[in-house]
């Protein structure tokens, strides 16, 4: 084995009596190469937007979420509240209460969803270091407050920290009243602030005072949600465990990415078919090896024939070939994944590619994981392996002569 590294070395860096043959070896390199920083670098850009989006879901999303498993809404009591927070497993828990309804602004409507939250669910979320006006306030001097999503703030045409005109939530009743009476309810939300999570919750969502919230519903002691941020220390797996233990079946635990499973689905899916399709685009670069090889076995079939009239196997100078395959793989693997550090620093230091202005971010964020190079480097010798098969069979099939010299 060594000895075919020693020869497949000697072939790949020696002297070649055919020009073009050390011309496509070298194309095959720098094909691999930038194939290889280009799939380097399409994951870590996709993981890039993952984690800052993450982070920015991180404002509207707790860590888990706790629904019911049928039906929208649930009774829980002060006592059990108490009993949650009291366990070890959990830092901090916010009972909430949303549900659709009509904003009205100045004759502007628009449906979105209301959103009660208690005094705790600052310490769940981060729903105030997302916010890009105001500040966050829910009551104050009895007058209702509440923070407005970026994108229902801009369909409402609302103006900022307005103190005389509130928008005004409009909610059908849930119980029979008299001919004269109203079939709906209301209440006054005065804009305390503007969020942004980068999310749909940005065109739909107001939060305001639960207490307010549940008035408007009539509903009392009832919650859509429970949002808790676990205690440092304690795995997912068990804080389901105790949380589950406490209120028994009829309840499902989401942790964040469950909550916008679908949106981290979709962009699953769009990273890994940019991944196959540049590693389609890697295969077609191969055949750039076949040739060379194809050309490498021609040239040297003297020699393989020696070889083999000296010992060697035909399977062992198949080998061979596979192992010129590998290391002409290699050379373009080190080489890509040399150039993928080099424009990542360029990208993460300087920005190099920047995104035009409005967005939240100023360049294209990336993210370099050790599972990716794994994977890159996993395929870029698997396509080097595929494409040396056939000259290692066709070098296989050489049949050892002797000349005479006359």
């Amino acid at each position: 084995m060594i000895l075919s590294l020693e020869i497949a070395k000697r072939y790949l860096l020696g002297k070649k009596s055919t020009q073009a043959i050390n011309i496509i070896t070298w194309v095959s390199v720098l094909g691999l190469s930038i194939g290889t920083a280009a799939l380097i670098l399409i994951l870590s850009v996709f993981n890039g937007f993952e984690k800052v989006l993450g982070g920015l879901f991180d404002a509207f999303n707790a860590e888990l979420k706790v629904v019911p498993s049928s039906g929208k809404y649930f009774e829980m009591d002060e006592n059990q509240l108490y009993q949650l927070r009291s366990l070890p497993e959990i830092e901090a828990l916010s009972a909430t209460l949303e549900e659709v309804a009509l904003f009205d602004y100045k004759n502007i409507q628009e449906v979105g969803i209301i959103k009660g939250v208690d005094t705790f669910y600052t310490a769940v979320t981060h729903i105030d270091s997302s916010l890009r006006a105001g500040k966050y306030k829910l009551k104050e001097n009895q007058i209702n407050y509440g923070v407005i999503g970026s994108g229902l703030g801009a369909k409402l045409s609302l103006h900022y920290n307005d103190p005389l005109n509130p928008v005004t939530v409009y909610m059908p009743t849930r119980q029979q009243r008299g001919p004269m009476a109203r079939d709906y309810n209301t209440i006054y939300v005065y804009s305390a602030g503007i969020f942004s999570a980068g999310s749909d919750s940005d065109n739909q969502y107001i939060i305001s005072n639960l207490e307010e919230v549940s008035y408007l519903l009539e509903l009392e002691s009832t919650y859509t949600a429970l949002e808790i941020k676990s205690s440092s220390g304690f795995k997912e797996r068990r804080v389901r465990e105790a949380i589950l233990n406490l209120l028994g079946d009829g309840f499902t635990i989401k942790n964040k990415y469950e909550q916008d499973e679908t949106f981290f689905k979709v962009m699953n899916t769009e990273k890994w078919v940019s991944f196959f399709i540049a590693g389609f685009i890697m295969l077609i670069i191969a055949f750039n090896m076949v040739g060379s090889l194809w050309m490498l076995v021609l040239e040297k079939k003297l020699d393989m024939s020696i070889l083999q009239a000296m010992g060697y196997t035909r399977k062992g100078i198949g080998r061979l070939v596979i192992l010129q395959g590998i290391l002409i793989s290699i050379t373009g693997l080190i080489s890509g994944i040399c150039l993928a550090l080099f424009l990542y620093f360029l990208q993460k230091t300087y920005g190099l590619i920047s995104i035009p202005a409005g967005f939240l971010i100023d360049s294209y964020p990336i993210e370099l994981k050790w599972n990716d190079f794994l994977l890159v480097s996993t395929l870029v010798l698997m396509i080097g392996v595929l494409a040396s098969l056939l000259p290692a069979i066709r070098a296989s099939r050489i049949t050892p002569y002797v000349r005479l010299e006359q």
